[in-house]
């Protein structure tokens, strides 16, 4: 498979980058930053360098063109105000949407948040809620589009190592999931036509990947 992944540097992407490419895939990575280059590189992927807050659909379309699989794993990060919720969160997400469909990748996978449906319920001046909220349009957007999609929303999100076990579902409930077993299931949902056409929330748990996907 070749997939491009948005948000290429980011610390889901990287580890999601590594594993597609242990398995031979060819991964590219949009970044930013041209000195980030040698960090997809280092872990067997390549990188595009292109801004999806100043760029177009037709530039972003060029590099996805050819692509089997399109992911969305871009996000403005915690210290972000809130004006990069709505142009990072939402607006690249859009983009990044609407590029696939021109360049004709149809299966899509969207990092959404834990929480997304909630936001409507929390305060609205709160840069979390902001954020969230940005998430939920950014879904709501991919839900009507004609691709192949999957969102996925994982818990609060650690640095510790991955136990390759995991609760994947329409609703888990509130928790915590490594992100390195954010990137597994990751890899593994881009070959799961079952996921096709569903949110799905992510927690550690006691199922194995592969049995959690193939439960689906």
């Amino acid at each position: 498979m070749r997939v491009v992944i948005a948000g290429g540097h980011g610390q889901i992407a990287l580890r999601l980058t590594k594993v597609l490419a242990g398995a031979g895939h060819e991964v590219v990575g949009l970044v930013r930053n041209p000195d980030h280059q040698v960090d997809l590189t280092a872990v067997g992927g390549s990188a595009a360098v292109l801004d999806l807050e100043k760029t177009d659909v037709a530039a972003v379309a060029e590099v996805l063109a050819g692509a089997d699989v399109a992911i969305f794993s871009a996000g403005a990060g915690p210290g972000s105000g809130t004006e990069r919720k709505e142009t990072v969160d939402r607006g690249a997400a859009v983009l990044f949407a609407e590029a696939a469909e021109r360049a004709g990748v149809r299966r899509h996978l969207q990092v959404s948040s834990m929480g997304a449906d909630r936001a409507d319920e929390l305060d609205p001046d709160d840069t979390f809620t902001i954020y969230l909220r940005a998430k939920k349009a950014a879904e709501d957007d991919l839900r009507g589009r004609d691709l192949d999609w999957t969102i996925l929303r994982p818990g609060a999100l650690t640095n510790d190592p991955g136990t390759g076990l995991v609760l994947l579902a329409d609703k888990t409930g509130r928790g915590s999931v490594s992100r390195d077993d954010v990137a597994a299931v990751l890899a593994g949902l881009c070959e799961t036509p079952a996921s096709i056409g569903r949110t799905l929330e992510l927690i550690a748990g006691d199922t194995p990947i592969a049995t959690a996907l193939s439960s689906l």
